[in-house]
């Protein structure tokens, strides 16, 4: 069934718009906070689209990935009570919780690197940063040099990939995408236990 090819099509016309920018940086904030899509289904797009630009993407997306990780940490900091007990009561996600505030008492700041640069949820470990008190600017650094890590890597491999790696990439998208969704449910039950 292919489904994700006509979906990668209007993603690479949607990634040449003008507002394109604007839409990744907007991104790159909120999913620090709240966001569920990774920055990355709109950087790579937008890195292969137009590769001259592509580390002025990847320099916005960590820049504002970052700021986003700091209304993160505030919102864990002081907004804990009133906002963020509730919400993880009523999501069901205090074992989530739980199992962030063990990784932090273990690794400390390492655990920002980890959540920054790999696919874990950012959202979650920059919230929790704030309700630990985590030394702020140990975590800014930190988030700053592990989202610049990622997405300069994304942008590089666009770029070094060029029309090779797009004409790859529509060959198999239909592939990649069913592939994702069975990763992402067999990771879903896997952390459900």
């Amino acid at each position: 069934m292919k489904i994700f090819s006509p979906l990668y099509a209007k993603v690479m016309i949607w990634s040449k718009h003008k507002y394109a920018p604007f839409y990744l940086y907007l991104t790159a904030f909120v999913e620090s906070v709240f966001w569920p899509i990774p920055v990355d289904i709109m950087l790579a797009p937008m890195a292969l689209a137009k590769r001259s630009l592509a580390w002025r993407y990847a320099l916005g997306a960590t820049v504002f990935s970052v700021l986003g990780g700091a209304a993160g940490y505030y919102i864990g900091h002081a907004l804990y009570d009133p906002v963020v007990l509730p919400f993880v009561e009523f999501m069901g996600y205090q074992n989530k919780m739980q199992t962030a505030q063990a990784w932090f008492a273990d690794w400390g700041v390492m655990v920002i690197f980890i959540a920054s640069f790999t696919p874990i949820p950012f959202k979650v470990f920059t919230i929790t940063a704030g309700i630990m008190a985590m030394v702020f600017l140990p975590f800014m650094l930190t988030a700053l040099v592990g989202r610049g890590l990622r997405f300069f890597l994304v942008a590089g491999l666009m770029v070094l990939g060029g029309e090779k790696m797009e004409a790859k990439l529509k060959q198999y998208i239909d592939i990649l995408g069913w592939i994702t969704i069975l990763a992402a449910v067999v990771l879903y039950f896997f952390l459900k236990h």
